[in-house]
């Protein structure tokens, strides 16, 4: 019986390089996604992000290098057997009820999951015999998601999974997710939640400009671009908090500032000393997304993308 270290790389990019019209997306792109592991992909618009998962899922073709998935080509019926797909754009027959879409889907497979299951880990139940044409938005998000596992993929991609459901069907899906990753199945999620790309993922990935930025686990990455924020009200002007020791960035939250900082205790010894009248003082530990955005502000400007795939 094969473990998951016997398995090929989930999914391997050697040397890519794709154009969309003139604009080159990605140049000797690599990248590999080990199975058993849920990797976030991360990036403003226009990173390449689509790009990435048009290739991994054989929608498009790479004007040179290789695509691997699961060590075959992705175009190919084989691989994408193997393949489970949630993209933000997906429509289903309005004519079908849930139960029926399911299991149209399930045909698919040689060893679909059962309607039940799909629809416990979905968290359709008691929508089976409504139409698909009467689900709310998350309602369809949820369909989507419960097609995209039937058959049980060795690779899941999740392009923005969570966008329209409540903090309850979040937390379903998110526990959905650990389970497909803890029995083998590879996941690359793509999300700007960014709280959801910590709480899910054992990687994390930023992308920028078709190139990677980052890689690691999140608390790395947040390691790397700063140790703290700093919280507070003062009167001191941008300018004279962002030359205190150790800043990257000034932001303003209401009547509160946030300074993202490398030596937060430098910082705030300087601010007290600078601002007598400092109220409102919190220090806390970098977010994902503080970190997030330094990296992406911080990261060479190149040619952008092109409109994202549909």
């Amino acid at each position: 019986m094969s473990t998951i270290t016997d398995r090929p790389a989930a999914a391997d990019f050697h040397d890519v390089a794709k154009r969309r019209g003139k604009v080159k997306v990605l140049e000797h792109f690599n990248l590999t996604l080990a199975p058993g592991e849920v990797t976030a992909l991360l990036g403003p618009n226009g990173a390449g992000k689509s790009t990435l998962v048009g290739l991994m899922t054989g929608q498009l073709a790479p004007d040179q290098g290789r695509v691997l998935l699961m060590g075959a080509d992705p175009r190919k019926a084989a691989s994408r057997a193997r393949l489970g797909v949630m993209l933000q754009e997906a429509g289903s027959p309005r004519g079908l009820t849930v139960a029926e879409q399911i299991d149209l889907f399930r045909g698919y497979y040689r060893n679909p999951r059962s309607r039940v299951e799909c629809v416990r880990l979905a968290g359709l139940e008691g929508l089976e015999r409504r139409r698909c044409s009467a689900l709310s938005g998350g309602q369809q998000r949820r369909l989507q998601f419960a097609l995209a596992i039937c058959g049980r993929p060795d690779v899941l991609v999740l392009d923005e999974p969570t966008t329209g459901l409540d903090l309850e069907a979040r937390r379903g899906l998110w526990s959905a997710v650990r389970d497909e990753a803890a029995r083998g199945a590879s996941v690359l999620l793509t999300t700007h939640y960014l709280e959801e790309a910590e709480a899910l993922a054992d990687r994390v990935i930023v992308l920028d400009h078709g190139k990677v930025i980052a890689d690691g686990p999140a608390q790395s990455i947040k390691a790397q671009a700063a140790s703290g924020v700093v919280r507070c009200r003062t009167r001191l002007t941008d300018d004279a908090l962002a030359a205190l020791p150790g800043v990257i960035t000034v932001t303003r939250e209401g009547g509160r500032v946030a300074i993202l900082t490398r030596e937060p205790q430098a910082t705030v010894r300087e601010l007290l000393a600078s601002d007598p009248g400092l109220e409102d003082l919190s220090l806390a530990g970098a977010s994902l997304e503080d970190a997030f955005n330094r990296l992406v502000s911080e990261a060479p400007n190149t040619q952008p993308e092109l409109e994202p795939l549909s």
